[in-house]
Order: C-alpha cells, then structure tokens, then sequence
C-alpha cells in the first residue's frame, strides 16, 4: 500500500498543479509549473508516474552553473 497520494488542484492564479503528499502531510514532489487546464496538468502527472520508478539517481554538484 502506498504511503503517499498525488493531490491535483486549483491555485488562487487559476493554474492547475499536482503534488506528492506523503500520508504524515510532507509534500514529498510537486509539479512546479501551473497548467492551464486540469487535463494538461493530468498528463503531466500521469507522465512523472510512468516515467519515475526507473529513474536513476544522479549527483549533481552544481546544477545552475553559478558561482557557489
């Protein structure tokens, strides 16, 4: 059983988003962008669903490039 659901969601701008809410109530992800429609912002979910659990995992020292 998962210990997490996906949320998706209205903002105050109108911008539809998702995000990961772990059952303590930490966000664990979310969608960082606002959609315009609530269908858009389903795709993007179902997109991070399919594609995550193979995801590897890389260390990135500095990934902006800028000066630390």
């Amino acid at each position: 059983m998962s210990q997490a659901t996906f949320e998706l969601y209205e903002d105050s701008a109108g911008q539809w988003r998702w995000r990961l809410v772990h059952d303590n109530g930490n966000i664990i992800a979310d969608s960082g962008e606002g959609y315009a429609s609530r269908q858009k912002c389903e795709q993007g979910l179902r997109s991070v669903k399919e594609n995550a659990p193979g995801a590897d995992l890389e260390d990135v020292e500095n990934p902006t490039g800028g000066a630390e």
